[in-house]
């Protein structure tokens, strides 16, 4: 019969918040006959994407921004992005918690076009697409 507790290799089981915006993961080992939790960092971002044309924004928020620009770019999802062809990553910011990213989120969408354009043009004046650079 073979013991299947003597070998404790390292398994995510169930990753859950732990209220600071960090991930836990349950790591299958055990120490001292005791199982314990490991917290895992975890980026959220709050970005800005637009069309070719460079005349319609969008702002979002996301946990992991190459796939979300990804969907914006193959039109996977139904939506504003897709209905007016918007594209192209050309602003984003980076956060360790959830809450912060989700009050900047809010913060961009309640300022004028203007302020947008103004917060791009200080990271990205050509309006390059950033996406490849992730």
């Amino acid at each position: 019969m073979t013991n299947y507790l003597s070998f404790h290799p390292p398994v995510i089981a169930s990753p859950s918040a732990d209220g600071r915006g960090n991930l836990i993961r349950q790591l299958a080992e055990k120490r001292s006959g005791i199982w314990y939790n490991e917290a895992v960092s975890q980026q959220y971002y709050v970005y800005i994407v637009t069309n070719m044309g460079n005349t319609v924004l969008y702002t979002g928020v996301t946990n992991d921004l190459k796939r979300r620009v990804y969907e914006h770019k193959e039109k996977l999802v139904e939506g504003f992005t897709k209905k007016y062809d918007i594209t192209k990553l050309v602003y984003y910011e980076v956060f360790e918690d959830i809450e912060n990213a989700i009050l900047r989120e809010k913060q961009l969408k309640a300022g004028s076009r203007r302020k947008k354009v103004e917060l791009i043009n200080s990271m990205n004046g050509e309006w390059r697409d950033l996406y490849d650079g992730l």
